[in-house]
């Protein structure tokens, strides 16, 4: 074989296995192996795993629904809550009103198959431990989720009272 044939042979070959990666490449990034996102309905009923954790009344039940870095912005404290301790400490207290959450207005963006923003507003009714009594609270939320070894976990929380109700 010839320098310029060996030449030749060595470009075809090249030329083929970069032709060869270029499509495998083009199959991978049209969502050949890409993970599935979850569906909207999929990211809704966290909620309401979490609300079920709530009516456990048991707060290491909910802070299990916590990353552990995760951030919790509570409707009623003023405290930022940014570990599992101080997120207990929190459901501690407000589990002592039994919380009973429920959606008015949702808006979920699933943002890949591992992460979802979940905000809108929310109403609770909690009843008062010494009277009996019930009362609503009506508040903003947002939830951000992440999966994370094969569990949806929230890594921040905020929920705000209304500020005109």
């Amino acid at each position: 074989m010839t320098r310029k044939t060996r030449i030749r042979a060595a470009l075809v070959t090249a030329t083929a296995l970069a032709a060869a990666a270029t499509v495998t490449v083009g199959i991978s990034a049209a969502g050949g192996d890409q993970p599935k996102k979850p569906s909207e309905k999929q990211i809704a009923a966290l909620f309401d795993g979490w609300n079920a954790a709530l009516q456990t009344g048991n707060p290491q039940v909910v802070a299990d629904r916590y990353a552990p870095d995760a951030v919790l912005l509570p409707t009623l404290s003023n405290e930022v809550r940014s570990d599992r301790a101080e997120i207990v400490d929190y459901m501690e207290h407000f589990l002592q009103n039994k919380p009973v959450g429920k959606k008015i207005e949702t808006h979920i963006d699933v943002l890949d198959s591992d992460s979802a923003l979940d905000s809108g507003v929310y109403q609770f009714t909690l009843t008062d431990k010494a009277t009996g009594k019930k009362k609503v609270v009506e508040a903003r939320y947002s939830y951000e989720y992440e999966k994370r070894d094969g569990n949806w976990k929230i890594v921040s929380h905020h929920s705000s009272a209304m500020p005109e109700g």
